[in-house]
């Protein structure tokens, strides 16, 4: 008879699984990679359309819908043990919703130890902890690495946009927020309220007037065009387009996204 364990997800809430889940449904594509990273392909039976790492699980496993939208009997019909999902990227809504089909086992990611704590807790529910374990230390060392070579490196006023029509960017509380800092940006909008806020781009230079303008290739694909109007509300900022999956995915994505950040902080030495 397989065991039964309670695990306490990042919610504060409490799941009850029997045995070690098999079958696999994921809400969320940065926590795909992750599950696939700690070798656990073979149990994911689910995937939403934005899971696109890596690539071949869009042909090998069901898609369920989006992170915003699911497509509910889909998922019942693929009977899973276990359901992934994220304070953020998934709805309150969604998250009830699928509690009647399987547990809903949580995360809510804002710092990199948030992160780790979640690798580890996904070692412990799918018996997998020497992986996770191993996966933690790459992070802990790629962090620690990058933090060396950022030593002496001087900080510079940044917005990060992340929409358009409105204009909305990051601000406090927010996962890409502790990426910036480590990069050395002070995010001139860090004390807005809101974690997502609306801004008025034509009030730039007096909110703080950025040095560097980044814009991400998701979840709103910026063109030249946008890098133009933004830059023209500032003083002679530098916009620069950054990969938005190596600010925003947490998991087994930090190990590259700190090698990433190494390359964005040498573009950002060249000349104009």
């Amino acid at each position: 008879m397989a065991e039964v364990k309670t695990f306490t997800d990042q919610l504060g809430n409490t799941i009850t699984l029997n045995g070690v889940p098999q079958r696999i449904v994921s809400l969320v594509p940065s926590q795909t990679e992750l599950l696939f990273d700690l070798g656990l392909e073979g149990r994911i039976v689910g995937i939403t359309k934005f899971c696109v790492h890596p690539y071949h699980l869009k042909a090998t496993k069901s898609l369920i819908g989006g992170t915003k939208k699911v497509h509910i009997e889909k998922i019942r019909l693929l009977k899973p043990d276990i359901i992934i999902a994220n304070k953020e990227e998934n709805t309150e809504e969604i998250v009830a919703s699928l509690q009647d089909i399987a547990p809903v086992w949580v995360s809510d990611i804002i710092t990199i130890e948030d992160s780790l704590a979640m690798i580890a807790e996904f070692g412990k529910i799918f018996g997998v902890r020497t992986q996770a374990n191993q996966w933690i230390d790459k992070i802990e060392f790629a962090r620690r690495d990058f933090a060396q070579f950022m030593n002496g490196k001087p900080f510079q006023r940044a917005a990060y946009f992340i929409w358009k029509e409105p204009y909305m960017a990051v601000a406090n509380g927010t996962f890409i927020n502790e990426l910036l800092k480590l990069n050395h940006f002070t995010n001139i909008y860090e004390g807005r309220e809101g974690r997502y806020p609306e801004v008025i781009v034509q009030k730039m230079r007096i909110q703080g007037d950025p040095q560097v303008v980044l814009l991400p290739s998701e979840p709103y694909p910026f063109k030249d065009e946008d890098a133009f109007e933004l830059g023209r509300h500032t003083h002679h900022a530098k916009t620069v387009f950054v990969d938005g999956e190596m600010f925003s995915w947490y998991g087994s994505r930090l190990v590259k996204a700190f090698a990433y950040f190494k390359q964005l902080q040498d573009r950002m030495e060249e000349p104009v």
